[in-house]
């Protein structure tokens, strides 16, 4: 025990100023955010191959296993460049969250929230009773200009009536898809980026392969109406709630909005 009572000792001998804390205090959120950017992603996964990995390579110093160390260890200064490479659309959403600076547009009001979760429930079940494909991409904390910039500006409050004439087949804007920011449609017939994850099903089309490619790249909600079967579906964080109808497609995006706004409140 007398290794403890050193250890003791030495503790209380230490002098700590508010600088280290604060270096202490800082590291540690930036840490706890980037696991949190990290969750659920694939850039998890690697990042748990690379601690086995740094885990060997010490080990295998520590046991002097010469050949093992040295291949790990030139295996480690490669690493970056393959993580750049292979994760730049994670790579680029962290940075798009970190510097983001809407952090929430929806349910600026209570009453204006709920009243655009009605009318985005009434127009996509209005849309799938008449077999008429649709794409609605709605902003949350990372911005969606670059691929607002694609379509046709619009800067229009969004409403039931304006997004049925939207998608009508024939007009002008309904192929791509609206993109919603706030209480207003940004833009429509807008082109999002395809996720390229094989083991999806063969019966997503483009539209739901779209709508699960942007939320693989931000944390935007979008809303897919199929025009084959009329089926709604909700996309969120890379993975595809299906099927909805209007109340359980309420529910589903007043939740996510809601613990998006909770998480907001409570970072300040």
């Amino acid at each position: 025990m007398t290794w403890l009572v050193d250890f003791l000792r030495e503790l209380t001998q230490l002098q700590v100023s508010f600088a280290d804390l604060a270096d202490i205090l800082t590291v540690t959120v930036l840490v706890y955010a980037l696991l949190v950017l990290l969750r659920g992603t694939r850039a998890m996964q690697m990042m748990w191959g690379i601690i086995i990995i740094v885990a060997l390579y010490l080990g295998s110093n520590a046991l002097g296993l010469v050949t093992l160390s040295t291949i790990l260890r030139d295996f480690l200064f490669y690493l970056p460049f393959a993580i750049i490479v292979i994760f730049q659309q994670e790579i680029r959403r962290m940075l798009t969250a970190f510097g983001s600076t809407s952090w929430v547009h929806l349910f600026s009001t209570a009453d204006g929230g709920t009243v655009l979760l009605n009318e985005l429930g009434l127009a996509a079940q209005a849309l799938a009773a008449k077999r008429i494909g649709a794409l609605i991409a709605i902003e949350r904390r990372d911005s969606l200009a670059s691929w607002a910039d694609t379509g046709i500006r619009l800067e229009a409050r969004f409403s039931y009536d304006l997004v049925l004439n939207i998608f009508i087949p024939g007009t002008p804007l309904h192929d791509g898809a609206v993109i919603v920011r706030g209480d207003r449609i940004s833009s429509a017939s807008c082109f999002l980026p395809l996720t390229t994850r094989p083991e999806l099903s063969t019966e997503l089309g483009t539209r739901h392969r779209a709508a699960i490619g942007l939320s693989e790249e931000t944390d935007a909600l979008v809303i897919v109406v199929s025009e084959e079967t009329g089926t709604i579906s909700l996309a969120v964080d890379g993975q595809l709630l299906r099927p909805l109808d209007e109340t359980t497609l309420r529910n589903a995006l007043a939740e996510n909005l809601y613990q998006l706004r909770a998480r907001a409140e409570a970072t300040g």
